[in-house]
């Protein structure tokens, strides 16, 4: 893996320990010289990530909507920013530059983006890993709901192998590293959506 995609809130949130991960996977990124596709704001989880990576010499790519860097909460010291004009150019962009993904703690947009990258995923459009960050069991309650989904059968069980967890930044890229997708048939191309 190259470069790795992080969701993030644009938030701290209330604990430390929010931060203090978000740094230790920059950090960890930037020491085994994978590069960092993210959000490209300067504030919150998002901004704290990227800072440990661009202090330990890491390259940061930042992918931000025009909108949002004209509130000036884009960040100005990256290896690249790129502005791009809407969500779904944003989100689009970070899939094509990224050989994996991890979610950090955070909120709808965080949560959004880890449910579409799934459920690209599914559709066969990538087969890149999927991997959260579980911070203080932050995703705990979210991975029980997965399995309630898979008891109800809105899920089939082999699509909640897709997501990849741990609260160590190492143990989770080992996981990514030894990823292998699931040999599905492929729901639709990426021209269709």
């Amino acid at each position: 893996m190259k470069k790795i995609c992080v969701f993030a809130g644009a938030n701290l949130g209330t604990r430390d320990e929010y931060r203090t991960a978000a740094e230790d996977l920059g950090r960890t990124l930037a020491d085994r010289q994978i590069g960092v596709v993210y959000g490209g704001a300067r504030i919150g989880l998002m901004g704290a990530m990227a800072d440990a990576a661009l202090a330990g010499d890491g390259n940061v790519v930042g992918v931000i909507p025009a909108a949002l860097a004209d509130r000036e909460v884009a960040h100005d010291g990256l290896s690249d920013l790129r502005i791009v004009a809407s969500m779904h150019e944003r989100k689009a962009t970070m899939t094509d530059l990224a050989d994996g993904f991890i979610a950090l703690p955070g909120g709808w947009g965080t949560l959004e983006e880890l449910f579409e990258i799934l459920t690209w995923a599914q559709l066969g459009l990538h087969q890149k890993p999927c991997g959260l960050l579980n911070v203080r069991g932050y995703f705990d309650r979210l991975l029980s709901f997965v399995e309630y989904s898979i008891d109800e059968g809105f899920l089939r069980r082999e699509y909640g192998s897709m997501i990849l967890v741990s609260s160590s930044p190492g143990e989770l890229l080992e996981m990514m590293a030894a990823y292998q997708p699931l040999s599905l048939p492929k729901w639709i191309d990426r021209a269709a959506t």
